[in-house]
């Protein structure tokens, strides 16, 4: 029940996130909400280049560990995100006036990258600690918080500064929150200690940091890319910009609840159990991400329609439509890349490279979509050519996972693909008539639920099959 919690709670956070970019997008102006959609990419970008490398070893040395040993290094981890924030601040303030954003708005989203960064370490030792279900609740909160800030501010502001100003004190409120409810205990250590902490949160932590930058610096770089070309067609940056703020979401929610339920047991038993226990919990792993997302790839291209005419306003939809089934697509590559692939190197703390992957990623995609802009692509076009860099990417660095072994269930994967495919194929039918749309949701859920109670994914049939031999 905790893990279906926790779960849901990562769902309702990206359903959040989702409806706040379709309110955002009615309520300022195109040109404004471009100017928001870069600032929050940005300050997401800042936000995981100074505290992704604390988050990641966090995860990796906080899993293993229990009692004193997990409170020090509690203490150590929310040290060195001061730090962190401190650097952040100084450094960013300075390269600042290179950016192309009035120095307000990057002001706010430096404010904003700390913020989240803090928010999230706070909510990661509270998973990490096994309160799965405090971790849902949390998030619960921090979605419908922030929604509320964002909206609120752009509704009294009308500008990019006053949504930006509504989303921090949405995380202001959530940090609040977040530290009356850990509990945990922080036992600070001798500096010697400390030093050696954050030694070893550096070199495995901020080279898997770095990774993650660059990773997250490819969609970044595409999007910089297709709107200097589009600069000319507001309305058409905008709904480039719509679709790669709105498509990003899901998948990297979605993974990100799978690795929050599941990882933590990955590590303990990768670190403390024998090689065959580590392997078959790895591949449950896999099924579950590689499962999940390929439905979910298939309910997006299905559905992209009908919530385009609902939710996105008419001037931005025709471009948004254009570019969102190729912007669904690059995402799910790109995050298979960036997580699935990358959980056997960080495993074996292998995070140079890591950094080699996505260094090649990055470089690819930015040539790939360089070439194509300068051939006058359309936004889709370019997002087809970064979508096939990905996967060659992919095939090179899927060494390590296929000499692990660690084999998904391959009659899961062929069902998966198929309920993908058959809700898909629901972009070409029309949804006018509200019954028929019913239809297709209710078959979409059903299919969708024959695939999780298949896979099992929440380990309910295992669970009852243990308490009942217990009994």
């Amino acid at each position: 029940m905790m893990r279906l919690l926790a779960l849901g709670g990562y769902f309702y956070q990206s359903a959040a996130a989702i409806l706040l970019i379709f309110a955002i997008s009615h309520i300022l102006p195109p040109a404004n909400y471009t100017h928001f959609s870069l600032a929050l990419a940005s300050s997401q970008l800042l936000g995981i280049f100074m505290f992704e490398w604390l988050q990641l070893a966090g995860v990796r040395f906080l899993a293993a560990a229990r009692g004193e040993g997990a409170a020090r290094l509690r203490a150590s981890l929310f040290i060195g995100a001061l730090i962190s924030a401190v650097i952040l601040v100084l450094v960013g303030s300075v390269a600042s006036t290179a950016v192309a954003l009035p120095p307000k708005v990057a002001a706010l989203g430096l404010a904003l990258a700390v913020l989240q960064g803090l928010t999230d370490l706070l909510f990661m030792m509270v998973r990490v600690a096994g309160r799965l279900g405090t971790a849902g609740v949390l998030l619960f909160l921090r979605a419908s918080i922030l929604l509320l800030g964002a909206v609120g501010g752009a509704l009294i502001g009308a500008d990019t500064a006053s949504t930006l100003l509504g989303s921090i004190c949405g995380y202001a409120v959530s940090l609040l929150i977040g530290l009356i409810v850990l509990r945990a205990p922080f036992r600070p250590a001798p500096l010697a200690t400390l030093r050696a902490d954050l030694w070893d949160f550096c070199r495995y932590g901020m080279l898997a940091a770095g990774a993650s930058v660059i990773h997250l610096t490819v969609p970044v770089t595409i999007r910089f890319i297709i709107v200097g070309h589009l600069a000319a067609d507001p309305a058409a940056s905008a709904g480039f910009s719509m679709a790669i703020d709105l498509l990003q979401r899901p998948f990297s929610v979605l993974v990100s609840a799978i690795h929050t339920i599941n990882y933590p047991e990955v590590v303990f038993k990768f670190e403390h159990e024998s090689e065959m226990e580590a392997r078959h919990s790895t591949a449950r792993l896999f099924d579950f991400v590689i499962c999940t997302t390929l439905v979910l790839l298939g309910g997006l291209i299905g559905f992209l329609p009908d919530a385009g005419r609902i939710f996105v306003p008419h001037a931005m939809l025709r471009s948004f439509l254009d570019a969102a089934p190729a912007a669904a697509t690059f995402y799910f590559l790109h995050t298979h890349l960036q997580a699935t692939l990358a959980v056997i190197p960080h495993l074996r703390k292998s995070a140079l490279r890591l950094v080699i992957v996505a260094g090649c990623q990055l470089a690819a995609v930015a040539v790939v979509a360089m070439v194509a802009v300068a051939r006058d692509a359309s936004p889709a076009n370019v997002l087809v050519g970064a979508a096939i860099a990905t996967a060659l990417i992919m095939v090179l660095a899927s060494g390590p996972t296929i000499r692990f072994r660690a084999t998904p269930r391959a009659a899961l994967l062929a069902a998966a693909a198929l309920v993908a495919l058959l809700i898909g194929s629901f972009c070409v039918l029309n949804s006018k008539p509200l019954p028929w749309l019913v239809a297709k949701i209710a078959l979409a859920s059903v299919t969708t639920a024959l695939v999780a109670w298949r896979g099992d994914f929440l380990m309910m049939a295992r669970r009852a099959k243990g308490a009942a031999q217990a009994e």
